[in-house]
């Protein structure tokens, strides 16, 4: 065992008893280097994070150049920094008309927990409803509105006054009432499976909603900045929600969320009282230079696109007879196996192979590919054959 994954294992806290502990040595591009020179064609992205791949060099260039002029200079919203004013801006007119204001966190878990805050401070209401199956994020708000009791159950008790509903069942919308201060739905649930809302789905969430004076918030933390083919992916569907939270893939690789809402809204975190949400290194220049940086690479180059292409392409290579089928959009896939212990080995195998692939929270029969943006359509074809071999030994 290398001196690194040793100190891993023994100094650094884990999130399971069996990480897949790869010691890395430098990534670029759609590929990361171990210590020991293996290469590794990554279809996982940091988890859909690194949207324009590994050191993307617009990315370095706008962090290289921001670090000449300022690191972190006061707490979150007292002074005006040019990188994060700019993204907001310039973020702001890639949003719906009510989209007016953005709030910059640390995390899209944390963006989460100011937008619940938000919404519970609009109404005056404190019923939050989520969904079943879902994953927001694991602070106490975030896990509050999580849909699955088996990751809940050591952490009780989370916030009071929490509610589910089915997602893609109209019949529950009913349970939102005017005791409701907001519904939290995933555009796209991920942990379930990379599921796609029905037709009209959301759009009979937020006519629901405006009956009843709740706010709809949309968790677009992993189909946002361009996954699905879209810059965000309620634009798939026609639906403008109150607040937008957003995060991993929008930072280029660095930590980072944000939520969004009107000037109405977001006013009201200033006072009564004052500080309603404060962050410290939220809106970070550095952090906001490499936000604004990839911003502008999705929003001016020709990536988002060609993302329908790349999706058509991986449909095409992974025709496999055990593969059951391929939920998702975009180039957020999940090819669904027969078993979880097929879908595991897969992931294990394929590492073997050079292949990242990684699981999903809680559809265990399935695979995540969810790549950079800026993969090749020969690198989609590499890492298609490695997975179909994989598939004929099991």
């Amino acid at each position: 065992m290398n001196s690194l994954k040793k100190d891993f294992l023994e100094f650094q806290a884990k999130t399971t008893p069996h990480p897949l502990a790869l010691s890395v040595k430098k990534a670029k591009g759609s590929y990361i280097t171990t210590t020991d020179n293996k290469k590794y064609l990554d279809f996982v992205a940091g988890v859909s994070a690194c949207s324009l791949g590994h050191r993307h060099p617009k990315v370095v260039a706008a962090i290289r150049k921001q670090t000449r002029k300022y690191l972190h200079v006061m707490v979150y919203g007292e002074f005006a920094q040019a990188p994060a004013v700019e993204l907001c801006k310039e973020l702001v007119e890639l949003l719906p008309e009510n989209q007016e204001r953005v709030y910059l966190t640390n995390s899209g878990t944390e963006a989460i927990e100011g937008a619940l805050k938000l919404a519970k401070r609009a109404t005056g209401r404190s019923e939050l409803i989520g969904a079943y199956a879902s994953y927001h994020g694991s602070t106490h708000g975030a896990l509050s509105l999580l849909g699955s009791e088996h990751q809940k159950k050591g952490y009780r008790p989370l916030l009071p006054n929490t509610n589910f509903i089915r997602f893609n069942d109209k019949k529950d919308l009913e349970k939102i009432t005017t005791k409701t201060a907001a519904v939290l739905l995933e555009t796209i649930q991920g942990g379930a499976g990379f599921i796609l809302p029905e037709k009209e789905y959301l759009k009979k969430v937020q006519s629901q909603c405006k009956k009843v004076g709740a706010l709809l918030i949309l968790d677009e933390i992993q189909p946002g900045f361009g996954r699905t083919g879209r810059f965000f992916g309620f634009e798939h569907f026609d639906v403008q929600p109150d607040i937008v939270v957003m995060g991993k893939g929008m930072g280029g690789g660095l930590p980072v969320g944000a939520f969004t809402a009107s000037r109405e809204l977001m006013e009201l975190l200033e006072d009564h009282p004052k500080l309603g949400h404060i962050t410290t290194f939220g809106g970070n220049p550095v952090i906001a230079a490499a936000c604004l940086a990839t911003l502008r690479e999705l929003r001016d180059s020709k990536l988002i696109g060609e993302i329908p292409k790349k999706e058509a392409l991986f449909r095409s290579e992974l025709k496999h007879e055990k593969i059951k089928e391929i939920r998702g959009i975009g180039l957020m896939l999940a090819p669904l196996l027969k078993d979880p212990e097929q879908a595991n080995q897969v992931v294990l195998k394929c590492m073997e192979h050079g292949l990242l692939l990684f699981w999903l929270l809680w559809e265990k029969r399935a695979v995540r590919i969810s790549p950079p943006l800026t993969i090749s359509e020969k690198e989609i074809r590499k890492g298609c054959a490695i997975l179909r071999q994989v598939l004929d030994t099991l």
